[in-house]
């Protein structure tokens, strides 16, 4: 079976092939293509990959191409894991916002709407060549703003694309561990958008368990949301948010941090990711040992700006492992093996949430087969849910519609209407400055 990765040079590819290391039934994969627009990233990742497989038996055979084409051409299953304008890019994106003194994060606000500008005509490209070239495989997304994109995406691939984001499952994991429940059998109740959803229950053994958490003070600030949000205010919500919603609930006291940080999230992985590409250009360096060693610091600087202005702390070092790959990994066992289960994905919405339309693409539990996700049946949001997810969905039809039309003034209404930039005129300022150092907001006009 053959999985073709886009972004084949990214930093967390290693990530993906390690899982699949490990697995070793049948119809697994046995050729990994690495596609990137980098020959030389591609080459760094290479040796780390190389490294990983030395003492693994039947080890995935890896090649790697910058030719977009021959990657797709056959492929049973893509990744696309892309970043439109590099870190650089990302980093850009946080200062712009920033000095508008509005939120710059790469999903939510202002940077992920600049984000998405730019990544939607190259998703949307990927998807008519997917179509084309492999019609019959299936295109998981973890490219972000990861809802945002699927939907793009969904407009020529239907439902064989499906969008993938480790944030659930790491928040189901820490309420399960908390309530002394195993992880993998918990169902988790959760309903939202990439990056702005809610446990509203969990359930162990056919019982709810989520009640008892949010009625004890102690077990609920003993973990990471606890910590990030308070624990009145999760009491007052009824339900745990996913830890994005962070950037909404205390957006003040999160710009400021990330003013008042030495640098961006962004500008760090930017630079820290170059120390690591560069040090693989020399050919004794120990590939694998640099990589896991930038990882290692990577996850524990994780929303760092955040918790610091919570009081939060530090990681749990059972948050420091990731989990997007096992996500992965689980999402081509269940299509390609028929072997039934359930992950929370993005999907489109169908009927699930009678507040959107059937294409909207939502992140809810979802069983899965060999016919694809199927989204479940959920109970409709509290009010308050229901007014954020309305709104950004609007966003992201704004950004939608401004890719595929090249309109200026559409751009800006997108930014406008989000509920984390507070000014027509500070949405004109965006657009301006963002188009300024952007090359791939040129179609703009």
């Amino acid at each position: 079976m053959k999985l073709t990765i886009l972004g084949g040079g990214g930093f967390r590819v290693p990530l993906v092939y390690g899982a699949l290391l490990g697995d070793r039934g049948e119809g697994r994969v046995t050729e990994v293509v690495l596609h990137d627009l980098d020959a030389g990233r591609l080459s760094a990742v290479t040796r780390v990959l190389a490294e990983q497989a030395a003492q693994v038996a039947d080890a995935p055979q890896v090649t790697a191409t910058t030719d977009l084409d021959e990657a797709l051409r056959g492929a049973d299953f893509v990744f696309s894991a892309i970043r439109v304008g590099g870190l650089e890019g990302r980093a850009n994106d946080e200062r712009v916002a920033l000095a508008e003194g509005v939120l710059g994060q790469e999903t939510v606000g202002a940077g992920g709407i600049a984000y998405g500008l730019r990544t939607v005509p190259v998703a949307v490209d990927i998807a008519q060549r997917v179509a084309r070239l492999a019609p019959d495989a299936w295109v998981i997304n973890f490219t972000n703003p990861a809802g945002l994109v699927t939907e793009a995406m969904s407009r020529h691939l239907g439902d064989r694309v499906i969008g993938i984001c480790d944030s659930p499952v790491g928040l189901g994991r820490r309420i399960a561990r908390v309530l002394g429940g195993n992880p993998k059998e918990a169902w988790i109740d959760y309903v939202g958008l990439n990056h702005l959803g809610w446990v509203r229950g969990l359930h162990i053994a056919g019982r709810d368990e989520l009640p008892r958490l949010l009625a004890d003070p102690d077990l609920l600030g003993s973990f990471e949301e606890g910590k990030l949000f308070g624990v009145d205010w999760l009491q007052s919500l009824g339900a745990i948010p996913n830890e994005y919603l962070h950037y909404y609930y205390f957006n003040r006291e999160a710009v400021r941090a990330y003013q008042q940080a030495e640098k961006t999230r962004g500008a760090f992985l930017r630079d820290q990711q170059a120390h690591f590409y560069e040090e693989m250009r020399n050919p004794g360096a120990h590939a694998l040992a640099a990589w896991d060693r930038t990882r290692a610091e990577r996850e524990a600087t994780y929303m760092a700006e955040n918790r610091e202005s919570a009081g939060a702390g530090e990681r749990d070092a059972d948050d420091l492992s990731g989990g997007y790959e096992k996500v992965a990994l689980a999402l081509m066992r269940a299509i390609a093996r028929d072997e039934r289960t359930t992950l929370i994905l993005n999907v489109r919405n169908r009927s699930t949430l009678s507040v959107l339309d059937a294409e909207a693409v939502i992140e809810v539990p979802c069983l899965v087969d060999a016919n694809g996700a199927h989204p479940v049946a959920v109970a409709p949001l509290p009010e308050h849910a229901t007014g954020l997810v309305c709104a950004v969905k609007a966003v992201e039809r704004e950004v939608l519609a401004a890719a595929e039309s090249g309109s200026r003034t559409t751009a800006v209404k997108a930014f406008a209407l989000h509920p984390l930039v507070d000014s027509v005129n500070v949405a004109r300022r965006l657009v301006e400055g963002y188009t300024d150092v952007h090359p791939g907001l040129a179609y703009l006009r």
